[in-house]
């Protein structure tokens, strides 16, 4: 049976939780961890040692196989909300890690929220804290999913003589990006129904301006995403390339995340646009030319839509280029082997993000460092035990054998637009029931 890393995170708590941050005069949360939560056993069949604890008031795991090899895999973890109790994960492919003589080791963070400089920090304390209580290994990889993407990809950044590999999946390659993006699925939406609000948006948006958007965006009443009017398809046309392009599953993820999961999207538009660690505004989309499909010449609906759009600023203060400030951006780099992941359909951390990354990474002149895997699921990190197996494998050769693995050009819209785009590194077929079932592989 497959393994999934999580089918769908925390989504009514992310969507409502997100952008928001404490009010400037609240006292700092007082965050806890848990001690009795910490111990975990081993596997049957697979003799190792635990190591649990806390230190500087963040949660720890490790755990050290009685073959080590000598390697180290550390973990980070993803958004985990805005409540008090800091939590540990266990690596997802835990048990081929041990069964292969790699020990792992995963923080909870001394805070939550979306604070990737914390996130950050502690996932390097912890690295170095292996050293203490085990021995300082020969080799060290940074693995991380969603938020934890993001934190990997500003850690390799940071401490680039740390780590020797790196595998981010889901991950928010793309920092800002992903921010302006909810704030542009918002204020399109809201134009194309005629009902373009001020932002920040009124506190009863999704209780009365959400339906009113949807209903002059659907052919018939309540059915939103499901059957759609001519501004219903281009908001879901502008939502496709904002979100990677032309792409296999982009429709079935149309459908989920606007209608199964409700109106997910739409509550990462009632934020404020500011950011754990942000003094201002970070959100954007003053530049921003929204389209509706893959021609580049703006027909006059496209330019109707530019011209009326809510236009948003982001902050002079809002936004840091470097260093461990706001939300620290992932600048592509990067100085090893980077092998990362990604959903095609996924549009709560849109397969945009590793299109972002790879145009950094390029401009840094590293590409030769970054390989870059899509797989056809619309769900997010919903990657199978094989998957990720397959890619930490081949990571880990590529960086002890100089053997660089396959991967997809997430540049190339004529690839990533071709049906069986995706199929290469996905290793089963997604059985989802119908009106979201997704195509075979051939």
């Amino acid at each position: 049976m497959r393994t999934r890393l999580t089918l769908f995170l925390i989504l009514t708590l992310l969507a409502t939780a997100l952008w928001s941050s404490p009010a400037a005069a609240e006292p700092p949360p007082k965050y806890f961890v848990d001690e009795s939560k910490l111990p975990f056993e081993s596997i049957p069949g697979l003799d190792a040692e635990q190591y649990w604890g806390v230190k500087n008031g963040a949660g720890y795991r490790i755990e050290v196989p009685t073959n080590w090899n000598g390697e180290l895999v550390v973990w980070a973890h993803g958004f985990r909300g805005d409540g008090l109790e800091l939590t540990v994960d266990n690596h997802p492919i835990r048990p081929w890690l041990l069964a292969n003589g790699y020990a792992w080791a995963a923080s909870s963070y001394s805070k939550n929220d979306y604070d990737i400089a914390q996130g950050a920090k502690d996932t390097h304390a912890l690295t170095k804290q292996f050293n203490g209580i085990v021995s300082k290994p020969s080799r060290v990889y940074l693995t991380g999913a969603s938020m934890g993407g993001h934190i990997t990809g500003v850690a390799i950044e940071q401490w680039p003589k740390t780590y020797d590999g790196a595998m981010p999946i889901c991950g928010v390659m793309g920092d800002y990006d992903l921010f302006d993006y909810f704030l542009d699925f918002n204020v399109v939406a809201q134009a194309l129904s005629g009902q373009n609000l001020d932002f920040p948006v009124p506190d009863d948006y999704l209780v009365n301006a959400v339906p009113a958007i949807k209903s002059n965006l659907e052919i018939f009443p309540g059915t939103f995403p499901f059957t759609l009017n001519s501004q219903g398809e281009q908001l879901k046309g502008m939502t496709m390339m904002r979100s990677g392009g032309d792409r296999p599953v982009f429709d079935q993820g149309f459908l989920f995340w606007n209608g199964v999961a409700g109106d997910f999207l739409f509550g990462f538009g009632t934020g404020d646009g500011t950011l754990p660690r942000s003094p201002g505004v970070a959100v954007d989309n003053v530049d921003r030319v929204y389209q509706f499909d893959t021609d580049p010449a703006l027909s006059a609906a496209e330019i109707a839509l530019n011209d009326s759009v809510l236009r948003v600023e982001k902050d002079a203060q809002g936004r840091h280029k470097n260093g461990l400030a706001n939300v620290p951006p992932v600048n592509g780099n990067i100085h090893i082997p980077v092998l990362s992941y990604h959903t095609l359909g996924d549009l709560f951390v849109p397969f945009s993000m590793q299109q972002v990354y790879a145009q950094r990474v390029a401009a840094n002149n590293s590409s030769d460092l970054l390989v870059q895997r899509a797989v056809r699921d619309f769900g997010h990190c919903t990657f199978t035990g094989e998957e990720l197996v397959a890619g930490f494998s081949d990571l880990t050769n590529w960086v002890e054998n100089g053997v660089k693995p396959a991967g997809d050009d997430v540049l190339d819209p004529i690839a990533v637009a071709d049906p069986n785009f995706g199929c290469a590194h996905t290793s089963s077929d997604r059985l989802y029931p119908a009106p979201i079932s997704i195509p075979a592989c051939p």
